[in-house]
This record gives structure tokens, sequence and C-alpha cells, in this order.
């Protein structure tokens, strides 16, 4: 959480006067809006807020037909909800490795492509944007759906196009975590009418047909789902925030880029597939070994984090996935589900031990968008200091 004011504070308060909490509603239609900014802002015709990321990528799945007896690929370095929101399809979780950069590699979403695969999530981890020029052929050339996690990147763009509007259908998140937020959200994002559809009767299968004209000119037929639907409260904080992405990224990447430019000479940085589209999240200093990534992430004033540390982000702590217990009741398991009996894969700690080996040896340092001129120069001397006795 970066940014937030009297401003936010002041939307609330309109819709709590206007006793208007409900999503659909004739008075200040806060989801309608914020529904509104990010057709706009992120160039695509059908966005649908609602509860998480996590809901948006399920959403995307069920709305693109995936399920029962299909794969997905999804990275090695992602938060858990990827893989499983390809549980709640129906379908199975397939693993790859991440390049360099640390995002999806290209190359073993190939190697991990069968007969059963319908569709590849790459995931533009702390906002670092995977090579969706390379994936998008990829997925071309094999007739996969590509499903952009872009949960952690909110605004951030790929040879000029925002992440989350590169695949078939992406998700935003605005967790309390994110880059903007509304304490918890998310949106999905589509061009294809079809989808958009389908996401909106599942994300909202109780009420859809009940509240407003919303299938109004619906060519799908409705169906059971669940309920992600918002609300005005979350809707009133996201309008705001969404109003302070772009100055907010802007001042993200101008922090990055020079603490970048001043230490060049004393340490390696990860790769980026666009460093102009990079959100500015988080500085990624590359080491040869994890004992030097360690002693620098150690040392007293860097507060760095090694991403092999961050628990559920890494495919080896994500405990249901690898110990196949994709639901509580057998029957509702995709892991034993007769569909799925020949197309489920054998999980090991060490399958990806190419990513294991390259998030031992990156140390993360966040980006305060605020500081100025003099504090990133105090902390570039500590970074100096630190960099030479590690």
């Amino acid at each position: 959480m970066y940014r937030i004011g009297k401003e936010e504070i002041e939307e609330i308060a309109k819709v709590i006067e206007n006793r208007s909490l409900f999503k659909v509603n004739k008075k200040l239609k806060e989801s309608k809006q914020v529904e509104e900014k990010l057709a706009s802002m992120f160039g695509v015709q059908y966005p649908i807020f609602m509860t998480s990321g996590h809901a948006a990528l399920s959403s995307a799945l069920i709305a693109l037909g995936i399920g029962p007896g299909d794969q997905v690929i999804v990275p090695a370095y992602t938060y858990i909800a990827t893989a499983m929101a390809v549980l709640e399809a129906g379908a199975i979780p397939v693993i790859a490795e991440v390049d360099d950069n640390l995002s999806i590699s290209p190359s073993d979403i190939e190697n991990k492509i069968t007969e059963h695969t319908r569709a590849v999530i790459p995931v533009h981890i702390q906002g670092f944007p995977c090579n969706m020029r390379a994936i998008n052929e990829i997925a071309k050339k094999h007739g996969i759906a590509v499903v952009e996690d872009a949960c952690q990147a909110d605004g951030g763009s790929f040879e000029g196009k925002r992440l989350g509007t590169i695949g078939d259908v992406g998700a935003l998140s605005f967790n309390y975590y994110k880059i903007v937020t509304c304490g918890e959200g998310g949106a999905l994002l589509t061009n294809k009418r079809e989808v958009f559809e389908r996401a909106l009767i599942y994300h909202d299968s109780s009420a859809i047909a009940y509240f407003g004209d919303q299938m109004k000119d619906f060519t799908q037929n409705g169906f059971c789902g669940t309920e992600y639907r918002s609300n005005e409260l979350c809707a009133a904080v996201l309008n705001v925030q969404l109003d302070r992405l772009d100055t907010l990224l802007s001042d993200l990447r101008r922090n990055k880029k020079y603490v970048m430019d001043r230490l060049s000479d004393a340490c390696e940085f990860i790769p980026t597939n666009d460093a102009e589209g990079d959100c500015g999240t988080t500085l990624a200093f590359k080491f040869k070994t994890e004992e030097q990534a360690r002693s620098f992430a150690q040392y007293e004033g860097i507060n760095g984090v090694l991403p092999i540390d961050t628990g559920k982000h890494v495919y080896k702590h994500w405990t249901p996935i690898m110990e196949k217990k994709g639901a509580l009741h057998p029957l509702m398991d995709p892991f034993r589900m007769e569909a799925n009996k020949n197309i489920v894969p054998i999980y090991t700690e060490n399958m990806c031990e190419k990513t294991l080996e390259k998030l031992a040896r990156v140390v993360y340092v966040s980006v305060d968008p605020d500081d100025t001129k003099e504090i990133l120069d105090q902390k570039i001397a500590l970074m100096r200091k630190a960099l030479s006795v590690c």
C-alpha cells in the first residue's frame, strides 16, 4: 500500500450518505465507474470488477470452458492462488520453470505442452513483465489460451500495451499489498464477448439475472456459478486509487531507475523483458551464490528478501497441490476425477530445480515512490557498502 488519504474517506462517506452500498444501484454507481475507468485506462472492451485476483483468474478459466480433462501451465514462482484457480475449474496445473527474469520460461512452456494443454498463465510477478510476444506466439502455434495473471503488476506494460490485456483474458488484484488497493478486490479484463458474458454469469450467478439489466443482449445461457461480486464501498476506494495509478507508477519507475543507474558498476540486476513497462516496485539484485545474497539481504538497513523465502509464492510450498488435495470432497477433487486420471503430473520438491536456484540468488529491495533524491542517495551509499562486503 503506497498512497491513500482523505479523498478515499470522502468517497466512502458519499456511498454511506447515499445508502447505496450494493453494486447495482441508480445513485453513485461506483462499481460501474470503476469498470469504465478500467476500460479506458487499459484499453479493453469488457472489464469486470470483482472480489479478488483469484476470483478473476477462476472466472477467466471457467469462461474459457476449461475443466476436467484439461491441463493449464503455470509458473513455478507465483502465489499459490494461480494454481488453485486451475483446480477450481476442475483442471490440472502443470508447473513450468522461470527464466532469469523470474517470469515463466517460454522454452519450458513449449516443453510442458501436451495434447491436454488448454491454456498457459504467465504471471507478471513483482511487476516484472513476462515475454508476452514469445508466449503469445507459442500459444497461437499450439492453439491454447493465454490467461495473464497481472495481479502484482497493476498498470504495468509490455511493448507499450498494458499487462493483463495482451492475452485472451487478464486478471488484476487490488489486495492491500498491491500497487493500488481497495483492501481486497480484483478485475477481469478481456476483449472477447463470449468470455465476458460467461465470466459475468459465473462470478455473480446468484444475482445477475435479478438486478438491473446486466444480461441485456447476452447470447450465453445462464449456469450455476459462485459469488465474487464486489460492493460500492470497495469500489469507492478503488475509484480514487485508480486516479493515482499512473502517477504512482511514474514515481516508482523514476526512483528504481535512479538507483539502478547509480549502482550498475557495483552489482548485477536480473534482466528485464521491458524496462519501461516494469512497474518499478522492486529492485532485484542478482548474486553468484545464495551465501552472497543472504549476506547482502541481512546487512543492517538493507531489509532485503530472497524470493526463495517467500513461502507460498514458491511451488514446493503449495502444500495442498504438492499433496494433491484439490478439494475436501473426493468426488469434487480434480486430482481424483476420472477425466484427469491420466494427466496428473508427478509433483516433487526438486522438479523445477532451475527456478529454485535462481530464486535463492536474488534479493528484493522495495522501492518507495515518495523517496527524495537525498534519501535515495543515502540508500544507494548503504547498498554500495553492503555490496562491497558480500
